[in-house]
């Protein structure tokens, strides 16, 4: 593989965090400096670890990356339910990202796990 981009993990979080920017547009102005920006931090961290993971070129480097990934997607998972809870996004909004977000998790892990047999 030659870079992060032919990676269907990061492809897949960089669908989500365009979803997520269109869903979270909706969400009240006085959010903007508060879950929207936390959700939207979380959502691009994704993606971003993943990169600069790869590109530093070392196993235990992009371990360390992935896990940071998976750390973000963690707290996207708990801010999306806080999401629906307060009725800032619909059930069906909660269902598609949280099952974007799921299946990122489960790709991370077991890249995770991959790249960790390898180092190990």
């Amino acid at each position: 593989m030659r870079t992060h981009k032919e990676l269907v993990v990061w492809q897949k979080s960089m669908e989500m965090v365009k979803c997520l920017y269109l869903v979270t547009q909706a969400f009240p102005k006085e959010e903007i400096y508060g879950i929207t920006s936390q959700m939207r931090r979380a959502a691009v961290s994704i993606p971003s670890n993943i990169a600069e993971g790869f590109g530093r070129g070392y196993d235990k480097e992009l371990i360390h990356f992935l896990y940071m990934a998976l750390g973000s997607a963690s707290e996207l998972e708990t801010q999306l339910l806080i999401c629906k809870d307060i009725a800032y996004i619909s059930d069906a909004q909660y269902q598609e990202l949280d099952s974007m977000n799921s299946e990122i998790i489960k790709m991370l892990t077991a890249l995770i796990n991959k790249r960790k047999s390898f180092v190990f």
